[in-house]
């Protein structure tokens, strides 16, 4: 259950970073427009980097297409076919 003292993340911006997410989710809300599947959908997402999101982010805002890239590089001799 969410703390009702802890402020909502802003869903438009990655929690890890501050930029903008590139949600398609987000933006079909915003919007009311049907959006393409987001690119999230194919991306790999590690238990590194998930753990590094603020307790208040999980499962409320996305995490941003270079922040993923980066953990992804960092993972790569991890990964195989990455």
């Amino acid at each position: 259950m969410s703390d009702p003292r802890q402020p909502l993340p802003d869903t438009s911006r990655c929690p890890l970073c501050g930029g903008a997410n590139g949600c398609a989710m987000v933006a079909e809300q915003a919007t009311g427009e049907a959006q393409p599947d987001c690119w999230c959908v194919s991306a790999r997402f590690s238990a590194d980097l998930l753990a590094r999101l603020p307790a208040g982010a999980v499962d409320a805002a996305c995490i941003c297409a270079r922040c993923v890239a980066e953990d992804a590089a960092s993972h790569r001799n991890e990964w195989p076919g990455a």
